[in-house]
């Protein structure tokens, strides 16, 4: 009798997971033609939306995704792909303020603030993607994100007849626990979807991006940057920082008037784009994941 309880709740629990994967997978394939991996195979889109993570994980380290997106932004609108940007994310504490901070990030690489449209109440996937189209009355827009997150945000918006494509920026290279973590994310989408009708938690009222900018069909973008072409500067740029803050201390011996930390793109001399983070690093970055 135990024996057979065993194995029918190891049966059942071999089927959930078949169903899951095949639920995954299916996502995947849904969404596989309205995602881009090449800046220069982006069609024109007047808005592109930036889904928000944390700039820094717990530890104090760099967030390799939150970095790969920003790359990926400037990448965009240098290109002349997007004429504006909208951030959207998390604002729920006054300490962490996900939109604000990938304004500071993309207006220290040059981009104006006039092009910067922020989004706070981006809580959650279905959230930005939904709000960009009922509050920001845009629709036919390009995503910014890594591909797993491309496949996810694009199936709420196909579900929910909303137009859009997404261009995947790179993933860092361990990427094994945020890619199971997905596919649970995957579930709770569909749960939104299917069963709930779950809708954004604020909506409110209209705030119409400014009129559509008219792009030559001729425009040329510019290649992206890769993580081999940069490794060599960033090596040079942290010795440089370095050498820098030992000669400052030297000027100044009280720690408590040392400069705080500056913005990433501030590091680089404002490049025309933000080099791609080392994705070899000892100490991966996997932030929470959006649901």
């Amino acid at each position: 009798m135990i024996k057979r309880l065993i194995v029918s709740f190891i049966g059942i629990v071999v089927l959930m997971l078949i169903v899951a994967i095949g639920l995954d997978r299916w996502i995947s394939w849904k969404t596989k033609d309205y995602i881009y991996d090449e800046v220069q195979q982006l069609p024109h889109r007047q808005v592109g939306v930036v889904l928000g993570t944390a700039k820094y994980y717990r530890t104090g380290v760099i967030n390799q995704y939150y970095l790969y997106r920003i790359q990926g932004a400037i990448n965009a609108y240098n290109s002349g792909k997007v004429k504006y940007l909208l951030l959207s994310g998390d604002n729920a504490l006054q300490s962490y303020n996900e939109p604000m901070t990938m304004r500071r990030d993309l207006m220290a690489a040059g981009i104006p603030s006039s092009d910067i449209v922020l989004d706070y109440a981006g809580f959650r996937t279905l959230d930005s993607i939904v709000r960009t189209r009922k509050v920001f009355d845009t629709n036919d827009f390009l995503i910014i994100t890594q591909r797993f997150h491309c496949e996810r945000a694009l199936f709420i918006a196909l579900h929910m007849g909303i137009q859009a494509q997404c261009f995947a920026v790179p993933s860092p290279k361990d990427i094994l626990t945020v890619r199971v973590r997905e596919i649970f994310a995957r579930l709770g989408a569909l749960n939104d979807l299917y069963i709930l009708n779950r809708q954004p938690r604020f909506l409110g009222p209209l705030i119409p991006i400014p009129a559509v900018h008219h792009i030559p069909e001729d425009a040329q973008g510019y290649p992206a940057v890769t993580p081999e072409q940069v490794v060599t500067l960033q090596h040079m740029l942290a010795a440089e920082k370095k050498a820098a803050l030992k000669k400052k201390s030297v000027a100044v011996p009280d720690k408590s008037l040392a400069p705080e930390a500056p913005a990433i793109p501030d590091l680089l001399g404002k490049p025309e784009f933000l080099p791609l983070p080392d994705s070899s690093t000892k100490d991966p970055v996997i932030p929470p994941a959006r649901k």
